[in-house]
């Protein structure tokens, strides 16, 4: 009876035992990549979680600053690194799924050389100017913009950006012209703005939020299609003239490609972790993100389905990636 008893457990305890030994622990120190400079919203969102993931994973995490090429750099970076882990990179939309596929050559294939691992947070865009701007309002803005063509400008992180895209959807939309001032990464973006040298920005929510409560920059409008819980007042684009505008920024966790299933789903696992603490999740919302989440399969989904809807925005406002 007690050799049949133990006969019986085997199946059971197997698939226990295959789990354990699939679960993957980082054996060093961590190097997560952003592609902007210091104080926009990837790099924000990154040191946010930073602390967190550490935590889990048990190994320091360095956040890495590889600002340039509107964060394909880092990317590029990321997607050549040993899929060992142990290099993983914080991207936006924009750096793998929109711009990478419009350059030539492109750097890297968005689908083959790099690894969704899961969403971290997405942000909505808002429109701001300084605090100097007679505009009050979006009408206001595109009024001045109408009034003087190609005389208003307007910044970005880089070349097909979100803030680049949506900056030149609300043109196509109002019937403007202004000119584009990239930049190499949105931290350097807002100095411009606060100190009153560039005439507008839409750029992620997170990186002004604090600017716009202090009363350093004025927003003007959000492009999401509902209001967000962090100004309910504020108007959206398309409350604003023009139905339908719709923009936003996802920010995934990406890995090189052939990362093992094991060390995507680690991943992945921190990460959901992470933005479950009651601690730092209310945190992450306070500074203007709405938390990720779901599987790496979600997160691949979406880039599929953001890098080919962007491809066609980017063909009809004729811009080009040098």
């Amino acid at each position: 009876m007690l050799t049949r008893r133990l006969l019986l457990t085997v199946p059971l305890a197997a698939p226990a035992l295959a789990r354990a030994q699939l679960r993957w622990d980082p054996p060093r120190p961590i190097s997560l990549l952003v592609g902007f400079a210091p104080g926009g919203g990837t790099d924000i969102i990154a040191r946010l979680l930073a602390p967190a993931l550490q935590q889990t994973l048990g190994q320091p995490i360095a956040v890495e600053n590889r600002p340039g090429a509107s964060g394909t750099i880092a990317a590029l970076t990321g997607s050549r690194a040993a899929p060992d882990g142990l290099t993983v990179y914080m991207s936006t939309v924009s750096a793998s799924a929109v711009v990478p596929p419009q350059m030539s050559p492109p750097p890297f294939d968005i689908y083959s050389d790099q690894t969704p691992i899961v969403l971290a947070a997405t942000v909505p865009l808002v429109a701001v100017v300084p605090t100097t701007s007679p505009a009050r309002d979006l009408a206001g803005l595109i009024a001045r913009a109408k009034a003087d063509p190609g005389g208003l400008n307007y910044a970005s992180s880089g070349v097909a950006t979100q803030q680049h895209l949506a900056a030149e959807l609300l043109s196509a939309a109002a019937g403007i012209r202004m000119t584009h001032v990239p930049f190499r990464g949105t931290g350097q973006a807002v100095n411009e703005i606060l100190a009153g040298r560039i005439d507008l920005a839409i750029d992620t929510f997170p990186t002004y939020l604090p600017h716009i409560r202090g009363e350093r920059a004025r927003a003007l409008a959000t492009t999401m299609p509902q209001r967000i819980s962090w100004l309910p007042d504020l108007p959206t684009v398309a409350e604003s003239g023009f139905p339908g505008f719709d923009a936003n920024v996802w920010y995934m966790l990406m890995g090189p490609p052939d990362m093992p299933v094991s060390i995507r789903d680690r991943w992945a696992e921190a990460v959901g972790a992470a933005l479950a603490d009651p601690v730092l999740r209310p945190r992450i919302e306070a500074a203007g993100f709405i938390p990720g989440g779901g599987s790496s399969d979600d997160a691949a989904a979406l880039l599929r389905r953001d890098a080919e809807r962007y491809a066609t925005v980017i063909r009809q406002s004729s811009i080009h990636i040098e």
